[in-house]
């Protein structure tokens, strides 16, 4: 979200940019950590208009942005065994057919032909976009950074925020282990830790991180697996699964888990999981784990982000709560952010169900398809 907001700043002709990260790379935070997915197929209309611009950037990055990404557009596919949830889908897929977007809804023996060694017992439909996708987050990441950098913004790395502070209701300078950075302007990227960041300057930012786990297989033969790199997600449990190299790169969420910045891997939970993933992919019974991560999702009340300014702190903007799809909407969230700040509105899309002021209200949009 940092490097996507600074890229887009610097194409709005603002250079004087510092981005600051605290570890000694880009993107060794939730970003490195995610699965890579972009898709269309969203309950919210608002997150469906950040996919189609998301989207759209990522299939042209390389001639925009300058820098090669490993995009792969073999489609996701959700597998639905409630009737609730098929109805719910399929307002979806009329909501997203009218933005434009291709969406298919199958039945279970259509989307069996499409995934290698799926098992759709208990499935009764299934919906597939084949524009929906698996990208390298750090090579999205990397182009932002370097296309800002070359334009004449900063980045510093190895660097901690230690304190943000106000004068008469407004940023003045952010305060870091390097030093002070005088600004009238600062935005809140920092994801899971949003919530402590705000607190720097007296807001409460609702933002909880809640850990998520990554289990990549060793090889498996082609003819027990997808050959392709098609996003399978079974939505009654949140299993899913796609190729990555010759293995199987899988997770699910755990109804367990309670907020916190713990990411080691719970390998207990790895048990949990596959009596779930087993009942779709049998392949997986007998691979071996050849990796495991967990990061953190930043999870808000309703699902949705927060992009914006934060009042009542002048020049404090937020970019964060994406609730586990903030990698892939990172093109459009930093487009809309960049617009706000240099002209105080957006053009062609409509920012409030993002307002950081919304969350007293009980009748917000939210976010359903949150895996």
């Amino acid at each position: 979200m940092g490097a996507s907001t600074a890229y887009h700043l610097t194409r709005r002709g603002v250079r004087d940019i510092v981005l600051v990260e605290r570890e000694p790379m880009l993107g060794m935070g939730s970003t490195g950590r995610n699965a890579g997915g972009a898709r269309h197929q969203f309950s919210s209309e608002a997150n469906v208009r950040l996919s189609i611009e998301s989207i759209q950037l990522l299939e042209r990055f390389a001639d925009e942005v300058g820098y090669e990404i490993d995009f792969h557009q073999d489609g996701y596919l959700f597998l639905l065994s409630s009737e609730p949830d098929v109805i719910d889908f399929k307002r979806s897929i009329e909501m997203q057919r009218r933005l434009g977007v291709e969406v298919e809804l199958l039945a279970p023996e259509e989307a069996r032909r499409l995934a290698t060694g799926l098992d759709t017992t208990g499935v009764i439909a299934a919906t597939f976009c084949s524009r929906d996708g698996i990208v390298d987050p750090n090579g999205v990441t990397m182009g932002f950074a370097k296309a800002a950098q070359a334009a004449g913004a900063e980045i510093n790395r190895d660097t901690t925020v230690i304190g943000i502070n106000v004068e008469a209701g407004r940023v003045t300078a952010v305060e870091t282990s390097r030093g002070s950075i005088s600004t009238r302007a600062v935005v809140n990227a920092s994801g899971p830790w949003a919530r402590d960041i705000g607190s720097m300057v007296g807001l409460d930012v609702p933002v909880l991180p809640y850990r998520r786990h990554i289990f990549i297989t060793d090889s498996i033969g082609p003819k027990l697996t997808p050959a392709s790199r098609i996003m399978v997600i079974d939505f009654e449990t949140t299993f899913y699964f796609h190729r990555e190299g010759a293995g199987i790169l899988f997770g699910m969420s755990d109804p367990d888990e309670t907020p916190g910045y713990d990411t080691t891997v719970k390998w207990e939970f790895l048990e949990r999981l596959t009596r779930t993933a087993t009942k779709r992919l049998a392949a997986l019974a007998d691979a071996g784990i050849a990796h495991a991560w967990a990061g953190l999702y930043e999870m808000t009340p309703d699902a949705m982000p927060i992009i914006g300014p934060a009042s009542p702190v002048g020049g404090f903007y937020l970019i964060a709560g994406f609730s586990g799809h903030g990698f892939q909407h990172s093109p459009a969230a930093g487009r809309i952010l960049a617009d706000m700040i240099v002209d105080g509105e957006v053009a062609h899309i409509d920012t409030t169900p993002f307002e950081f002021d919304r969350f007293p209200s009980l009748d917000c949009e939210r976010e359903k398809n949150v895996v």
